[in-house]
């Protein structure tokens, strides 16, 4: 029972520390996110001007690959600021 009292202290001792780096994780998806997106448009373009005739593909492609890392960093924003108002 002493154990779990000192967990529990440990935790609460803890918790700004938590706070500060949810949301500097917060902020980690973000950029990371920006800079995949980043990627992904610079391939599309860079392969459009190669293949000009495979535009549809290439923007279809892209889009559906921006969406997923957008999804990705939607869910890891919203993860950091529960942890921030929780």
């Amino acid at each position: 029972m002493e154990l779990l009292a000192v967990l529990l202290q440990v935790a609460a001792d803890l918790a700004p520390y938590a706070k500060m780096g949810a949301g500097m994780g917060a902020g980690i998806a973000a950029i990371g996110a920006g800079i995949g997106i980043g990627q992904i448009g610079k391939g599309a373009v860079e392969s459009i001007a190669r293949q000009p005739e495979a535009v549809g593909d290439i923007r279809s492609n892209m889009i559906v690959a921006a969406a997923l890392i957008e999804g990705v960093a939607f869910f890891a924003i919203v993860v950091c600021l529960l942890i921030v108002f929780l």
